[in-house]
């Protein structure tokens, strides 16, 4: 399962991550394969993955966003047992510890706001083993080399990315894909 991702996301460099309504429908007319659901709520997303995966998309959904979900491994098995999502995005080393045990394809999301925030991607990162490691934002090609050089994990860049420029950059640091919300670079 793990090489089949991998190369997906090799094969694409640009994952779109919708927040609302209008995201989704925009990722449904889209060529991007992978998409990062950043909203929803226990009653709604059963029917956001339905629609993405009857499109042919591969879903992550980002457990910490998902309005109803608290931040506890029944909520992993509540997405293994109520969705066919691939996986799980989260800031919580227990739901992707979780999340591994059943199967599901992992991408720990980080934000690198300090000095700090390195050390704790080493030691998270070696704790529970994600797939991927997100970090946020992507706009800072030195730390995402850092990170990348450090990292046993592959790197995803999200965040504040807007246009070509940003997306090469973070590729050439590293990264092997960017995750954005923004719709006019889901269609670069």
């Amino acid at each position: 399962m793990y090489k089949g991702f991998m190369e997906q996301f090799e094969d694409c460099p640009v994952i779109a991550a919708i927040k609302d309504e209008d995201g989704l429908n925009a990722c449904l007319s889209s060529d991007i394969g992978i998409i990062f659901v950043l909203f929803g709520d226990i009653c709604s997303i059963p029917n956001i993955v339905r629609r993405l995966k009857e499109a042919g998309k591969t879903v992550i959904i980002h457990l910490d966003l998902i309005s109803g979900l608290a931040g506890k491994e029944v909520a992993v098995q509540f997405i293994r047992s109520n969705t066919s999502a691939d996986g799980i995005i989260s800031t919580k080393p227990a739901l992707i510890r979780q999340a591994r045990e059943l199967g599901l394809f992992t991408v720990m999301r980080f934000f690198a706001i300090d000095s700090m925030a390195f050390d704790n991607i080493r030691k998270q990162s070696e704790a529970v083993h994600p797939d991927f490691i997100e970090v946020l934002p992507g706009l800072m090609p030195k730390v995402i080399r850092r990170i990348c050089r450090e990292s046993k994990s592959p790197v995803i860049a999200g965040g504040l990315i807007t246009d070509r420029e940003d997306i090469m950059a973070a590729l050439k640091a590293g990264a092997v894909s960017i995750s954005t919300t923004n719709q006019k670079v889901w269609f670069m």
